[in-house]
């Protein structure tokens, strides 16, 4: 990153809220760190797959879901234990791990 690019995001995180800085702090944390808070892979849990907390809905199928047009409010309809968060949090890993979860959706609609 140049100089110039570097100083150009120092102004605009400079101007964000509070909020929002808190936001991108735990964004980038979550992106350096690898660890997602509310998210686990446990062996021989939906194949490894990434899930919800101490769940077996897995991060892939609400993201597939997502893809299909289901809505956050049908999501936590279906899924009475999930909570708004969750989803927050499986979108962050997506957003993070795209790869991972476009070839764990290709390896279950082959089943």
């Amino acid at each position: 990153m140049t100089t110039t690019t570097f100083e150009n995001l120092e102004t605009v995180i400079a101007r964000l809220s509070l909020f929002e800085k808190d936001k991108l702090l735990k964004k980038l944390s979550k992106e350096l760190t690898g660890k997602f808070i509310g998210i686990e892979k446990t062996p021989n849990v939906m194949g490894g797959s990434a899930c919800i907390r101490q769940t077996r809905i897995a991060v892939w199928m609400l993201e597939n879901a997502r893809r299909q047009g289901v809505s956050e409010a049908d999501l936590l309809l279906n899924y009475p234990s999930l909570t708004a968060n969750d989803l927050a949090n499986a979108w962050d890993y997506v957003s993070l791990n795209l790869e991972e979860i476009k070839n764990d959706i290709a390896e279950n609609e082959q089943e």
